[in-house]
């Protein structure tokens, strides 16, 4: 842990995963205090203090956020992904320390389909047909049936009908088209572009499955095809406009094979896709979304901040094959591995989201983050290998039978995009 955190001021950080805001908040000279699901080894490194939220059956994330809270200081607080579903949490923690980010009014906003819909129609992009009953929707798989106050792409699937799944569900026609994210900067009147990228949903080779996202691939702004940015840069005002969003803001969207895009839904917080550009750029994330609130950040920790490594960067969340253990012979051989693949990377972290020794991991649950540098499409070969290379270590460690993982620390829910 860094011994230097008096000399810095204090930040508090909550989410599902809060990792990445914490290690760019530290770049950018703040003292980080985080709560998150997973309190992963890397995030104990950057921070001051790092809580795990409990997920007990009577205490259901992230209803132990306040309690987490409590000893952190009444300081600036700003939340990754997942607590956008969750206005009126926001709403309270918001009464006992100043709020970066989009607060519980903005947030029920830009969480209503039907608001989305009409602005991303404002600026000439589409949305698709969504509807909140299953009534007279196809059965024929040209629908998608998702949770309303879903994150990460988990829960969603094609409508056959049926009787509908539990909990408040969408139904939206399913767009034909490639998976894609864009970034804004938005100060609560306009908004502009700063990023996008390609998502990765379900690849098999990350161990996901059906929708869940699993990572994503930098694409620069200047690599956008001239018609694509043009439409994306109509958005960014509407964000500011329409809803008064603050901060960087996230969105969703495919992209058609007309090469329109189709709207699905705004992230009203820093994403995960975002590290991404700050290692090609070197501009932290989190001191970007903190003066668009009105927050200046202090001086940038040199010594943290690695330079900017040009390049197209991509990430790539592994899950568990098979329920395991991460031991100190598995801990040991990631940690070869980051050390061998991070110096070429320009010294940026190739593993991260690294869980500690004596994590049990339960099949299906996010493990570790990959990440690769490359030239154009050969950043995914790379990155490929590099999710190889961690799973052949990651089967050691498997568990066999299941129940003998004994008492270990268990892995949480996945994380969001």
């Amino acid at each position: 842990m860094p011994d230097d955190h008096a000399a810095r001021p204090p930040l508090v950080i909550v989410g599902a995963s809060v990792r990445a805001l914490a290690a760019s908040a530290r770049r950018a000279g703040w003292s980080v205090h985080a709560a998150d699901l997973f309190a992963d080894t890397d995030l104990a490194a950057v921070a001051a203090a790092a809580v795990r939220v409990p997920t007990r059956p009577d205490l259901r994330w992230p209803l132990g956020l306040p309690a987490c809270l409590r000893g952190f200081p009444s300081a600036p607080w700003l939340y990754s992904g997942a607590l956008e579903n969750h206005p009126d949490l926001v709403e309270r923690l918001a009464r006992d320390r100043p709020l970066a980010g989009n607060d519980a009014a903005r947030l029920r906003a830009v969480r209503d389909p039907a608001r989305v819909a009409r602005a991303a129609e404002a600026a000439g992009l589409a949305f698709p047909e969504t509807r909140s009953d299953p009534a007279g929707v196809p059965a024929d798989g040209s629908f998608l049936v998702k949770p309303r106050h879903g994150a990460g792409g988990r829960g969603i699937a094609r409508w056959h009908g049926g009787p509908p799944p539990r909990g408040d569900r969408l139904w939206q026609r399913r767009v034909v088209g490639s998976s894609w994210s864009a970034g804004y900067l938005v100060d609560g009147r306009a908004g502009r572009l700063v990023s996008a990228g390609r998502q990765l949903l379900g690849r098999r080779w990350c161990g996901a499955r059906g929708f869940t996202w699993c990572g994503a691939v930098d694409v620069p702004l200047d690599a956008l095809e001239a018609p694509l940015r043009a439409r994306l840069e109509r958005l960014g005002p509407v964000l500011g406009g329409e809803f008064g969003l603050v901060g960087l803001v996230g969105v969703d969207f495919i992209l058609d094979r007309a090469g329109l895009p189709h709207v699905l839904e705004v992230n009203p917080r820093p994403t995960a896709s975002m590290e991404l550009a700050e290692r090609a750029t070197g501009r932290s994330t989190v001191a970007l979304h903190l003066a668009a609130c009105g927050v200046a950040s202090p001086a940038a920790d040199e010594a943290a901040a690695p330079a900017a490594r040009p390049g197209t960067w991509a990430k790539a969340v592994l899950f568990a094959e098979a329920a395991l253990v991460v031991d100190d012979a598995t801990a040991a051989a990631l940690g070869d591995l980051a050390r061998g693949w991070s110096a070429p990377d320009g010294d940026w972290p190739a593993l991260a989201d690294v869980p500690a020794a004596g994590t049990r991991v339960a099949a299906g649950r996010p493990v570790v983050t990959v990440f690769a540098v490359a030239d154009g499409a050969a950043v995914l070969r790379v990155l490929r290998r590099r999710a190889a290379a961690v799973r052949a270590v990651l089967r050691a460690a498997r568990v066999s039978p299941p129940g003998a993982a004994g008492r270990q620390p268990r892995r949480p829910p996945g994380r969001t995009a």
